[in-house]
């Protein structure tokens, strides 16, 4: 019989949901992952950056004003774990060019980077656009 988690279990993000099938369809893999909430710059900060969005800066921008760094976040101990299990090269899903230079400046090689991207709407495309075109993101759906 199978049971169903309780309701009030949290579902994953539809991105986390793509990673894992993924995964699957490999048949091998490892997830990493690093809480650095607001690329780096923290909840409540993150919590002050979102009501900037609500103004209409988006969300480079709303960093800036708060006089936060575009992105905050430190892949090093990514590196590490990754060393620590043996993997030296890697096949890499993400859309952020940072994290890429910054595992392979740790000597992490990455054979193939590919996108996540799960889905273009109304309601992501300005965030997602603004990644792109701004931050130099790897969305070519966008």
């Amino acid at each position: 019989m199978i049971r169903r988690p309780p309701r009030s279990t949290p579902k994953p993000s539809s991105a986390a949901s793509d990673v894992y099938k993924r995964q699957q369809e490999e048949g091998c893999g490892a997830i990493v992952y690093l809480r650095q909430e607001g690329r780096g710059i923290g909840l409540y900060s993150k919590i002050q950056a979102y009501a900037l969005q609500d103004q209409g800066h988006d969300t480079l921008d709303a960093n800036l004003l708060l006089d936060l760094p575009a992105d905050d976040r430190n892949y090093d101990f990514a590196s590490e774990m990754m060393e620590s299990v043996g993997l030296k090269k890697i096949r890499l899903l993400t859309n952020n060019p940072l994290k890429l230079q910054a595992l392979e400046s740790n000597g992490i090689e990455v054979v193939e980077r590919k996108s996540i991207v799960t889905g273009v709407n109304d309601q992501n495309k300005y965030y997602l656009t603004t990644k792109a075109k701004r931050m130099g993101h790897f969305l070519e759906e966008v």
